[in-house]
């Protein structure tokens, strides 16, 4: 294949211009590199460059460390089509990200994989050609550069995608619901990252994991000699979180006579330690998350109103992949291309025929069930394009209860999946039905991807 394409390399370490010019001059036509910035922009006066792999700290230092992205303004002035590939070290990537924001199509982390910079590089090129722009304009809206948020391009999934944009920057509670498999807490630390705490920490509780007894010094934390095991002062997930965001996934989970106690931690603003009488003030953004339905869990007595209120400020649903059709090959795609990497598989293709029958399943496990499909065939298949014969779908899969069992673990399946069905999802009365802890039964829920 005939090189194509000019790229800039703009780098104040000589050492680095010359190993770059080296490893991009196999793939593309021209390669200019320049060691200070300040020839930017009568280079791009001068040549006609397709890609910019721009560093973000030069030895001048304008705006405390930010010369990278008062460059990336100045080029995307002078020509915004003209993509630019950031090129910073690891104590950098805050700033790399704040780039992708401005306008940068991507970063590239020193010291660098050559396979990542080579291949940063062509798709920022592909992001400049005309042929190629608009497929690659698409794969960038599916996926957030930071938070690995899958938007994909079904209208349900724009129009969240407009309502996060508005909401991720006040500090309103947020209630994610949808179906397992979804991307709740993609979505939450897209949020994060969307918010005006981004620069501090997201933490996130998985309600359903913590055992009734810990509830309390997990959440609030507990003092030196509150029980046999407190050796220490510990903080709670709550103050760990304090300026930042705390993310309680799966808090339909949460046992009824403890959600007053989560209630008036976050009615107060405050917690108090496991055997202390002192308030702590906490200053946090609270999202929650569950696939269960709040509302109904209201009426049944499952739930209590006054923290469904709390933590509801904002209420925002995934739609589960099988309502978004649309959505699956494009994901598809990603997925084949992150596991063709991952495999030393590249360039991996998908038939028509193996397109229409993975949009012709139900996905009851979501995107993450998508994902598994796609690794397993990935790792199976010979041939640079995966046939329908190359995705096999079992009978959980398709959504079918098997009448005649063969296997132990099968018959662990339906048993779990009856009794969730007839329990519509109470984890406490599944657990109580099959005579086993509500940890073994979510650890079990977990590897059926139930």
């Amino acid at each position: 294949m005939a090189k194509q394409g000019t790229i800039l390399v703009v780098d104040d370490n000589k050492a680095i211009l010359t190993a770059v010019h080296m490893l991009l001059s196999t793939r593309f036509e021209k390669v200019i590199t320049l060691a200070t910035p300040n020839k930017i922009m009568s280079t791009l006066e001068t040549e006609k460059v397709d890609v910019v792999l721009l560093d973000m700290n030069f030895s001048a230092g304008i705006n405390n460390g930010n010369e990278g992205l008062f460059w990336l303004s100045e080029i995307k002035k002078k020509d915004p089509s003209i993509p630019v590939v950031l090129f910073t070290a690891y104590a950098d990537i805050e700033l790399a990200v704040r780039g992708i924001k401005e306008g940068a199509a991507d970063f590239v982390v020193k010291p660098w994989d050559n396979t990542k910079l080579i291949e940063s590089i062509q798709m920022a090129y592909a992001l400049r050609s005309p042929q190629k722009g608009k497929e690659n304009n698409t794969k960038k809206r599916l996926i957030s550069n930071e938070s690995g948020m899958f938007w994909g391009e079904s209208p349900a999934m724009q129009q969240l995608h407009l309502l996060i944009e508005k909401v991720a920057v006040t500090d309103a509670n947020i209630l994610i619901t949808g179906e397992n498999g979804t991307g709740k807490e993609m979505l939450a630390r897209e949020i994060h990252l969307l918010s005006n705490r981004k620069k501090e920490e997201i933490v996130t509780v998985d309600m359903g994991a913590i055992t009734e007894t810990l509830f309390e010094s997990e959440l609030f934390g507990h003092i030196k000699g509150a029980f046999t095991d407190a050796r220490t002062d510990r903080a709670g997930k709550f103050e760990a979180a304090t300026n930042g965001t705390l993310f309680l996934d799966e808090i339909g989970n949460l046992p009824y006579h403890l959600q007053a106690k989560l209630l008036t931690a976050i009615q107060q603003r405050a917690v108090v330690r496991v055997g202390s009488n002192t308030p702590i003030p906490v200053n946090i953004r609270l999202i929650s998350a569950t696939n269960r339905n709040p509302e109904k869990m209201v009426q049944e007595g499952q739930f209590r109103e006054d923290l469904l209120y709390r933590i509801n400020t904002i209420h925002v649903e995934i739609p589960p992949l099988r309502e978004r059709v649309e959505d699956i090959v494009p994901l598809s795609e990603i997925f084949l291309s992150k596991f063709g990497n991952i495999y030393g598989k590249p360039s991996l293709q998908l038939s028509t025929e193996a397109k229409d029958k993975l949009k012709e399943q139900p996905w009851l496990g979501n995107i993450r069930e998508l994902e598994h499909t796609i690794e397993k065939a990935v790792i199976i298949s010979d041939s640079s394009i995966l046939d329908a014969s190359d995705f096999h779908f079992s009978p959980k899969q398709k959504g079918i209860i098997l009448k005649d069992v063969t296997t132990l673990e099968e018959m662990e399946y339906n048993m779990i999946k009856k009794a969730m069905d007839k329990y519509e999802g109470n984890l406490s009365m599944v657990a109580n039905q099959l005579g086993i802890s509500r940890q073994t039964l979510y650890n079990k829920i977990k590897r059926y991807e139930l």
